[in-house]
C-alpha cells in the first residue's frame, strides 16, 4: 500500500506540474506575443511617417532634412492619432530608442532617416541594417525588433530597442518559473498529508486482510496434517481405497491453498534478495517438468526460449513465477498453449499465451487478488496470478493481460 500512497502522489504532482506548466506557458507565450504585437505596431507607425516620429514626410531625392510643416500623404492635415498609453502615447517620440536607415534600390547607397539610440554608432546602425535588408520583420539580437519596407523605390529599414519593454516579460518569466517550484514543493508536502487520510482506511483494510490470510494460513495447516496423518493410519490398517485417496487428493489441494495463501503480500514490508541468475535455463526446467502434464490434457506445447538471458532476481521468486504462468496456462488452454523469452534493449520480456473462449479486450483484472475469470475452472482460487504480480512489482517490472483473437496472453517485462 505504501508503494500505491507513492504513485498516487507522484501522479498528483505530475497532473499539477502539467497543468502549470501548460499555464504558465499561455501566460508567457501570450505576453511575448502581445509585446511583439506592440513593437510590431510601433515599427508600423514608423513606416507610416517614413522612418520617424516627425510628422514632416521624408523625401529622400531631396535635401535629406524634414520639412516641419510637411503633412503625410493621405492625412489631409489631420495629424496621427496619439492616445494616453501603449505604442502610440505622446511619450514614446522621446522615450523610444530606434533608427531608421533608407537604401536605393540596389542597396548601395545608406542614409540615416533617424537615428535616437545608444547602444550602437551611426556606422554600425548602417551595417546592422544592411545585413536585414533580405528580411521583413522579426526580432534581431534577442530584444530588438525591426521591420524593412520599400516606397518609391527606396527601401527603409527601422530598428527598436524593445528590451526595457522585454525587461517585465522576462521577470514575468522567472516569477512563474520560481512560482511553479515553490507550488510543487508546497503541493508535495500537502499531498503526504492527504495521502496517508486518503490511504489510512485502505491500508487499515488490506492489513486486516492479510492478517487474516496469514491467521487462516496456520490454522489450516494444523487440522491438515491431523487429517492426512489420519487417512495415513487408516490405509495402514484397513488398506487404502476411492475414500483415502480421494481425501489425500482433497488435502494436497488444500495445502496447495494453504502456500498460495501464505504467499500473499509476502514482497510488501522487505527488500527481495536479488542473484545474477539464468533465466533461461529456469524457465527451460520449470517447462521440462510440466511438458507432460500438457501432453495428458491434449494440449499442444511450444516454447521459444532465447539462450543465455540472465536477470538480476530472486531465484526462488522467479521459479515460482514461471511455475504459475505454466500452470494458469495448463489450466485455461484449449487446445493449444505458447511460451517466448527474450531480451530487448536490455530488458527481459516473457510471454505466455493460451487459446480460450474470453471474449476480445484487456484481462488486467486477472491479476487482482480472489479475481476469477469468467473461465474460471472449479477449485481456483484467484491467487496465482496475483503472486506474479506482486513478483513483477517486486522486481520494478510490469504485467499486462489482454485477449485478442481467442487468444489470451501474458506479457511480462523485468
Amino acid at each position: 500500500m505504501n508503494k500505491a500512497e507513492k504513485k498516487f502522489r507522484w501522479y498528483a504532482i505530475l497532473v499539477i506540474f502539467v497543468l502549470l506548466t501548460v499555464l504558465l506557458s499561455v501566460i508567457n507565450g501570450v505576453n511575448v506575443t502581445m509585446a511583439a504585437s506592440d513593437a510590431d505596431e510601433l515599427t508600423q507607425m514608423l513606416a507610416d511617417r517614413h522612418g520617424s516620429f516627425r510628422s514632416g514626410e521624408y523625401d529622400p531625392g531631396a535635401s535629406g532634412e524634414y520639412d516641419p510643416g510637411a503633412v503625410p500623404p493621405g492625412e489631409s492635415g489631420k495629424g496621427f492619432r496619439m492616445g494616453p498609453m501603449g505604442p502610440d502615447s505622446p511619450e514614446m517620440n522621446a522615450s523610444l530608442r530606434y533608427f531608421t536607415i533608407a537604401f536605393t534600390q540596389k542597396g548601395e547607397t545608406a542614409e540615416t532617416v533617424a537615428f535616437n539610440i545608444s547602444s550602437v554608432t551611426e556606422d554600425e546602425a548602417v551595417e546592422w541594417a544592411s545585413s536585414l535588408l533580405r528580411e521583413k520583420t522579426g526580432w534581431t539580437r534577442v530584444t530588438y525588433r525591426y521591420r524593412v519596407y520599400r516606397d518609391h523605390g527606396t527601401t527603409y529599414v527601422t530598428v527598436i530597442d524593445q528590451g526595457r519593454e522585454l525587461l517585465a516579460s522576462f521577470r514575468i518569466l522567472i516569477i512563474s518559473a520560481v512560482g511553479e517550484v515553490l507550488v510543487l514543493v508546497i503541493g508535495w508536502l500537502l499531498l503526504l498529508g492527504i495521502g496517508r487520510k486518503i490511504y489510512a482506511p485502505l491500508e487499515e483494510a488490506d492489513r486486516k486482510q492479510k492478517n487474516f490470510i496469514k491467521n487462516a494460513n496456520k490454522e489450516f495447516r494444523v487440522p491438515l496434517t491431523v487429517i492426512d496423518g489420519n487417512t495415513e493410519l487408516t490405509e495402514r490398517k484397513y488398506g487404502p481405497d476411492e475414500q483415502t485417496r480421494s481425501t489425500h487428493r482433497q488435502i494436497a489441494k488444500m495445502n496447495e491453498l494453504v502456500d498460495k495463501l501464505g504467499s500473499v503480500g509476502i514482497f510488501d514490508d522487505e527488500e527481495i534478495a536479488r542473484a545474477q541468475i539464468p533465466v533461461s535455463e529456469y524457465f527451460c526446467a520449470a517447462l521440462d517438468r510440466e511438458a507432460d502434464s500438457f501432453s495428458a490434457r491434449g494440449v499442444g506445447l511450444t516454447a521459444e526460449i532465447a539462450p543465455d538471458v540472465t536477470l538480476s532476481a530472486d531465484p526462488e521468486a522467479i521459479s515460482r513465477l514461471f511455475d504459475e504462468l505454466i500452470e494458469n496456462a495448463r489450466k485455461y488452454a484449449l487446445t493449444q498453449a505458447a511460451f517466448a523469452l527474450k531480451s530487448e534493449n536490455g530488458v527481459v520480456v516473457i510471454l505466455a499465451s493460451n487459446d480460450t473462449d474470453l471474449p476480445d479486450g484487456p484481462a488486467d483484472q486477472a491479476f487482482d487478488r480472489f479475481t476469477k475469470l469468467e473461465n474460471a475452472k472449479e477449485g481456483s482460487t484467484g491467487l496465482g496470478l496475483s503472486y506474479v504480480k506482486e513478483v513483477v512489482r517486486a522486481h520494478n517490472g510490469r504485467a499486462q493481460a489482454a485477449v485478442s483473437g481467442g487468444i489470451f496472453t501474458l506479457r511480462i517485462t523485468l
